[in-house]
C-alpha cells in the first residue's frame, strides 16, 4: 500500500523519476528549476500528471496568496515586452521577486508557443529574483483559466510577491485575465483620437489604470495629451474596482520613467482596497469563479472522454451536418447517452 501510494507521488520527466515531495521542498525553498518542474507538471495534459498536479497544489496551498496580482494588456505596439521587462527590474532593484506569465497564441500546427516572450524578455530572465515563463494557450482560453491560475499559486509558495500576467490580446482574455489578479493596467500609446475609436469600451472598463507608455523625446508632448484624453473619458465610465477612480499615466520603458511612480500607484492600491475590504472580497470572487471553471472544465473533459460518446458523436456530427437532424436534437440524444 505505501508503495502504491509513493508511486501516485512521483512523474517521470525526460526519463527521469522525480519525487512530488522533493519538488514541493525545492519550490518551497524558492528553487526556480523546481518551480519549472512544477509547472510543467501542472501544464501536462495526461491525467496521472493531473493527479500529481492536484497534490503538487495541495501541499503548497497554506504558503500561496501572499502576492499583488496585476495583469497587463495592451494595443498592439504598445510595447508590452519592454514595459514588463523595464518593470520587472524596477522591482526587482527594489528586492521584490517577479515572476512574469506571459501567455501567448498557440500554434495551431505544433501546439507551441509562437511569441517566445522568454526571448523578448532577456535581461529580466537572467535576474536571480525574477521568473518568466511563456505558456501557450493551447488553443483555449479556458486552459489559461485553470492552469495560469494554478502557475500563480505555485510562483506565489516559491516566494514571489509580484506577479505579472501578460494577456495574449485578443479580446476574451482581458476578460479572464481581469478575473484572476487584483490589479488590471491597459498599455496605450499616443494618439488616442484614433486609438480609442478602435479600442472597446469594455477593454477600458476592465482597467485600474491606463498607462500610456512611449512616453519620451519628441513624443513626450503628444503622450501627455492622450493621458488627458483618456481621463476625461474615464471621468463618465464606472470604475473597474469599488472605490478606485481609474487614472491615465504616462510613463517611458526605455528611459525608465514613470514607472517608479506607477508601482507607488500599485502600492497606494493595495494598501486602500485592503483596508476598505474590497482587496479580500475580490479574492473570494476569484476563488468562487475559479470553482464554477474547474467544474465546466471537468464536466466537458468528462463528457468527452467517455467511450459511448466518443463512439456516437461523430455519428450524431454528420447527421447534424448533413440535416438530418437539428444541433439541438443531437445535443438532446447525447446528453441521454452520457452518464
Amino acid at each position: 500500500m505505501m508503495d502504491e501510494h509513493k508511486s501516485r507521488r512521483r512523474f517521470v520527466k525526460k526519463g527521469q523519476e522525480i519525487s512530488i515531495d522533493s519538488v514541493t521542498k525545492g519550490l518551497l525553498k524558492g528553487d526556480r528549476r523546481d518551480l519549472a518542474k512544477g509547472i510543467t507538471l501542472i501544464e501536462s495534459s495526461a491525467e496521472k500528471h493531473y493527479q500529481l498536479g492536484q497534490e503538487l497544489l495541495k501541499q503548497i496551498s497554506p504558503h500561496s496568496g501572499n502576492s499583488i496580482r496585476i495583469g497587463i494588456t495592451g494595443v498592439p505596439g504598445a510595447g508590452k515586452s519592454t514595459f514588463i521587462e523595464a518593470f520587472g527590474e524596477i522591482l526587482c532593484n527594489r528586492g521584490h521577486k517577479v515572476a512574469v506569465l506571459a501567455i501567448d497564441p498557440t500554434s495551431t500546427i505544433t501546439g507551441g508557443s509562437i511569441l517566445g516572450d522568454k526571448t523578448r524578455m532577456e535581461t529580466l530572465s537572467r535576474n536571480p529574483l525574477a521568473f518568466v515563463r511563456p505558456s501557450p494557450t493551447a488553443g483555449t482560453l479556458g486552459g489559461v483559466h485553470r492552469k495560469t491560475r494554478e502557475t500563480i499559486a505555485l510562483c506565489e509558495a516559491a516566494g514571489y510577491d509580484v506577479i505579472l500576467i501578460e494577456t495574449v490580446g485578443v479580446g476574451q482574455s482581458e476578460v479572464i485575465v481581469r478575473g484572476m489578479v487584483d490589479f488590471f493596467m491597459l498599455l496605450a500609446i499616443t494618439g488616442a483620437g484614433d486609438e480609442l475609436q478602435g479600442m472597446k469600451k469594455g477593454i477600458i472598463e476592465l482597467a485600474d489604470a491606463i498607462v500610456v507608455n512611449k512616453a519620451d523625446g519628441k513624443n513626450k508632448t503628444i503622450a501627455e495629451k492622450t493621458k488627458r484624453e483618456f481621463n476625461q473619458i474615464l471621468h463618465f465610465l464606472q470604475p473597474a474596482t469599488k472605490g478606485w477612480q481609474t487614472r491615465a499615466h504616462t510613463c517611458s520603458s526605455l528611459k525608465n520613467e514613470g514607472l517608479e511612480e506607477l508601482w507607488e500607484l500599485i502600492s497606494v492600491f493595495q494598501k486602500e482596497t485592503k483596508e476598505s475590504g474590497v482587496f479580500q472580497e475580490r479574492r473570494q470572487t476569484q476563488s468562487k469563479e475559479w470553482l464554477h471553471s474547474l467544474i465546466k472544465d471537468r464536466l466537458l473533459t468528462s463528457f468527452f472522454n467517455q467511450e459511448n460518446i466518443k463512439i456516437q458523436l461523430p455519428l450524431f456530427e454528420k447527421d447534424v451536418m448533413n440535416g438530418e437532424i437539428t444541433a439541438s436534437q443531437a445535443m438532446e440524444k447525447l446528453f441521454s447517452l452520457y452518464s
